[in-house]
């Protein structure tokens, strides 16, 4: 079944082995080959980088194909694009949502009973969604493991050696809380450190 708006295209995985096949079917389709081949790339590179971030590649891929046609699609359109089983994708889908990185949605103008998805299109949004999974997916477990990693003192005085390795184990964890807190205060801030970054940028030069 074509995706809303969308190309039938040609499944990401095949389409780093035949390429050509891929343009082929867009050619065929109502939207312009470069602009599904351009899609296929990202939906590749973000399954790669995920796999650098430890994420699964087909979840990655999931969020890269929902993000970039930005239309909602259905479970079955994932599968067609993609390649992928029906149960990998019906996982990748839950895992998703649980992330917050996508979102159960109607799609206008098809009146069936299936469940649609749709990925969230405000990248700032994106950007903090993402640091809030993966804070308390990664950074929370640091912290409290950091805190057990102190000498344990019952009642007697502590060697050198115990006090220099408990005050290398302080200053982690301080740096720790610093960013927890430094991440804390982006995921809450909004539009607000949106509008400090672009001005941080500016400062450095590092935008306009």
């Amino acid at each position: 079944m074509p995706l809303s708006g969308q190309p039938r295209g040609t499944p990401v995985r095949a389409s780093r082995a035949v390429g050509a096949v891929a343009l082929e079917a867009a050619a065929n389709s109502a939207e312009a080959p470069d602009v599904t081949a351009a899609q296929d790339r990202f939906i590749a590179f973000w399954g790669e980088m995920g796999t650098r971030w430890g994420v699964q590649r087909s979840m990655a891929e999931v969020h890269a194909l929902l993000f970039i046609v930005g239309d909602p699609l259905s479970a079955e359109d994932v599968m067609e694009r993609l390649g992928l089983s029906r149960g990998s994708v019906s996982t990748v889908l839950r895992q998703l949502v649980e992330w917050g990185l996508i979102q159960r949605a109607r799609a206008k103008e098809r009146a069936d009973r299936r469940e649609y998805f749709q990925a969230e299109q405000d990248v700032w949004k994106l950007f903090y969604t993402i640091l809030r999974a993966r804070k308390r997916r990664e950074f929370d477990p640091l912290v409290e493991e950091l805190g057990g990693c102190r000498v344990s003192a019952k009642g007697g005085r502590r060697s050198d050696r115990e006090k220099a390795h408990d005050r290398r184990i302080e200053e982690l964890l301080e740096l720790c809380v610093f960013f927890d807190g430094l991440a804390n205060t982006i995921a809450k801030s909004g539009k607000g450190i949106e509008r400090a970054t672009r001005l941080l940028a500016r400062v450095l030069g590092g935008g306009k």
